[in-house]
C-alpha cells in the first residue's frame, strides 16, 4: 500500500505529488490480538503491538492507539509487528499440534490425554496447558503460520515445526471419524448407512463464527464415508457458505426423539449452553472430541473419546 499512497493513488501520474512517508504520511501495522468470546479481555484491554515504517510513523500510531488501548508495545518495524503475530499464532498451532499426537499415541496406550494434561498443568512452572481436538478453526491458527512458511521459501529455508504441526492438525478431522467408525463397528454398526447428529458447528465454543470450523470438513469426511450427517448448535441456526463449502443444512433441535433418532452423536465444539446430561441420557452413542462430558462429571458407557 506504501506506494499507492506515497502517490496519492487516484491521480494521474503526470500530475501526482510525491508525499513523504514520516512527513507528509504516516504508516504502521498493528496485527489483531482477539480472543472472541474472552469475558476477561476485550480490543481495549489487550496490549497493541505497533511497528512504523519510520520513528515519526511509530510515535503517531502509538499515540493514537494510546488514547484508547491500555498499553502500546513498541517495536522496530512493521516486519516485527507482523512477525509477532505469526509467533503468537505458530506458538499455538505448533502446542495444539503436540498434544493432538500424543493424544493419539496416548490411545494406543490406553491413556487419557485430557487426564495427563490436568495432571501435568498443577506444574506451577515451565508447563502451560493445551488441549487436542477434532482440528483447527478460526480465522488466525490454521491459516496464518503458513503466510511464513510461504515467505521462508524466498529465503531457502524450510519451515519444518510449522509444517509438521499443520499436517497433525489437519489430520485430527480423519483421526476422529476413523475412531468413530472403530466405536460403531465394536457395536456391530457400521459408519456407512448410519444417522450421525454433529453437536456444534462453530470452531469454538460459545460463539457463532464458523471460520475454518473442523466442523465443515468432518461433515464432508462422514458424507463420503456414507453416513448420513446432520448438526446442532444454538449459535448457528443455518449453515452460512464459506470459501469451501455449501451446505444447505439448518440446526437440529435437541429434542428426546431427535437425539435417539441418531446411531452417533460426535461432540466437535463443547458449547456450555448444551444440556450434556440430557444428550447423554437419550443418545445411543457419543463420540467426545473436547472431553466435555466427563470434565462436568458425566461418564456412562455410551461416550468415548476421540
Amino acid at each position: 500500500m506504501l506506494p499507492l499512497l506515497e502517490n496519492k493513488f487516484g491521480q494521474t501520474p503526470d500530475t501526482a505529488s510525491k508525499l513523504k512517508v514520516g512527513e507528509d504520511l504516516f504508516v504502521a501495522f498493528s496485527p489483531e490480538r482477539e480472543d472472541p468470546n474472552n469475558p476477561n479481555f476485550n480490543t481495549s484491554t489487550i496490549p497493541k503491538v505497533v511497528g512504523g515504517v519510520t520513528e515519526n510513523c511509530l510515535e503517531v500510531a502509538a499515540k493514537l492507539y494510546n488514547k484508547v488501548i491500555i498499553r502500546t508495545v513498541p517495536v522496530s518495524s512493521t516486519q516485527a509487528a507482523e512477525a509477532t503475530k505469526l509467533l503468537e499464532n505458530i506458538y499455538r498451532s505448533v502446542n495444539i499440534a503436540l498434544v493432538n499426537e500424543l493424544k493419539m499415541v496416548f490411545d494406543k496406550m490406553g491413556i487419557d490425554v485430557w487426564e495427563v494434561i490436568n495432571a501435568a498443568k498443577t506444574k506451577p512452572f515451565g508447563f502451560q496447558a493445551f488441549y487436542p481436538g477434532p482440528g483447527l478453526g478460526g480465522h488466525c491458527i490454521p491459516i496464518d503460520p503458513f503466510y511464513l512458511t510461504w515467505k521462508a521459501r524466498e529465503f531457502d529455508i524450510s519451515t519444518k515445526f510449522i509444517e509438521l504441526a499443520g499436517e497433525i492438525n489437519t489430520f485430527q478431522p480423519y483421526y476422529v471419524v476413523t475412531r468413530a467408525l472403530e466405536f460403531l463397528n465394536d457395536i456391530g454398526k457400521t459408519l456407512k448407512g448410519s444417522k450421525v447428529l454433529i453437536l456444534g458447528a462453530s470452531y469454538k465454543k460459545n460463539i457463532d463464527d464458523m471460520r475454518e470450523s473442523p466442523s465443515l470438513k468432518l461433515i464432508e469426511i462422514l458424507r463420503e464415508k456414507g453416513a448420513e450427517v446432520d448438526y446442532s448448535d444454538p449459535y448457528v441456526i443455518k449453515l452460512p457458505p464459506t470459501r469451501k463449502y455449501k451446505y444447505d443444512m439448518s440446526s437440529i433441535e435437541l429434542t428426546v426423539d431427535n437425539i435417539n433418532n441418531y446411531d452417533l452423536l460426535l461432540l466437535s465444539t463443547d458449547h456450555d449452553n448444551f444440556d450434556y446430561n440430557f444428550i447423554a441420557k437419550h443418545a445411543q452413542m457419543i463420540v467426545d472430541t473436547r472431553n466435555a462430558f466427563e470434565s462436568r462429571g458425566i461418564k456412562t458407557s455410551n461416550i468415548f473419546k476421540a
